[in-house]
């Protein structure tokens, strides 16, 4: 199922366009699980795949992927999920998939939880990500080579929080995404300039973020 339609492009007002963008003075009504997808063959390969032309349907899971996953669900400790909401890749669908089918549960995709575009880069070696973090450090609404700035990452990775807030009380929500949104968005949540988010410690392929409500 899919739960909201993605725009041909995604609308950021003014509002948005700044250095920070935070919810976190609202306090949550849900318990979120963020997740970054398992090992994928992109990672394997060491490229980036950003587009949905090469990511819808292509790139999945990697035999490690597989293998991490399958180690997460034998060590659950996480209350369980009541939902799962997913970028419509392939590696994180099939991430979401199997936590699904663990917990009797359909899984439910939302683009906006889609990997960030990285423009002109696309398909290039992934070790030029740290040109575009460099950029990022110094400007979040910068679009060089075509790269999706963070503040519009920021902006619909939150807006999936929000949405889920308004739809949903006091449920379990595990959100699978990837490396860069996730990292946007709990930047974003802390209200920490959004210029820092790679200040953050990477996260790892199949790990789990906590987020708790009051």
């Amino acid at each position: 199922m899919v739960i909201s339609e993605l725009p041909h492009q995604f609308r950021v007002g003014a509002n948005t366009m700044s250095n920070s963008l935070s919810l976190a003075s609202r306090p949550l009504h849900n318990a979120y699980l963020l997740m970054r997808h398992g090992h994928s063959e992109a990672n394997l390969a060491g490229i980036i795949v950003s587009t949905p032309a090469r990511g819808l349907d292509g790139f999945g899971l990697s035999t490690q992927g597989r293998d991490q996953l399958a180690a997460v669900l034998a060590e659950w400790r996480w209350a369980p999920p009541h939902r799962v909401v997913h970028s419509d890749f392939l590696r994180t669908t099939e991430t979401a998939e199997r936590i699904a089918r663990r917990f009797g549960l359909d899984a439910e995709a939302e683009p906006r939880l889609r990997e960030r575009h990285f423009g002109d880069l696309e398909g290039e070696g992934d070790a030029r990500y740290a040109e575009v973090w460099a950029r990022d450090a110094r400007d979040p609404t910068h679009r060089h080579a075509g790269v999706e700035p963070v503040v519009e990452v920021a902006a619909r990775m939150t807006a999936v929080i929000e949405a889920l807030e308004r739809a949903h009380v006091g449920e379990t929500l595990l959100l699978v995404s990837h490396g860069d949104p996730l990292q946007i968005l709990l930047t974003a949540l802390a209200g920490r300039e959004l210029t820092r988010h790679r200040d953050r410690e990477p996260l790892a392929p199949a790990s789990i973020t906590p987020l708790r409500g009051p």
